[in-house]
């Protein structure tokens, strides 16, 4: 959808389309007839109305109240201890895999680039 141009008004855009019953389209829709609004209790501190009230009273639990608890977890087991200098030397094999890979990656990739200019320019 395009935009006209000129001098109308940013929000024409996101106004609703004419309904075609010759209704003005500034204007909300008429409120429905019935009754009226009750009218709002006086604030409790006697100061001037307000719509809220404050919070409903609540009534606390009794004390020492407590969710029932139907099944006991069993205590955490001991890990066994690590071997630090098993875990390092594992670490540098996988270290070295990794290297190796992405050296024999990157010699295929240049054999490959050597190829390609190589049939460029013969």
């Amino acid at each position: 959808m395009t935009t006209p141009s000129g001098g109308s008004d940013p929000d024409d855009y996101w106004r609703r389309p004419d309904t075609g019953d010759d209704a003005v389209a500034d204007q909300p829709p008429a409120a429905p007839a019935g009754p009226p609004p009750a009218p709002i209790a006086p604030a409790p501190t006697g100061g001037a109305t307000s719509g809220y009230s404050g919070p409903p009273p609540s009534v606390p639990p009794p004390t020492g109240w407590r969710p029932p608890v139907h099944l006991q977890p069993a205590p955490p087991r001991r890990l066994p201890p690590q071997d630090m200098a098993d875990l390092d030397a594992a670490e540098q094999r996988s270290q070295r895999v990794t290297y190796g890979f992405g050296a024999a990656a990157g010699v295929v990739l240049l054999v490959l680039l050597c190829l390609l200019c190589s049939r460029v320019i013969f």
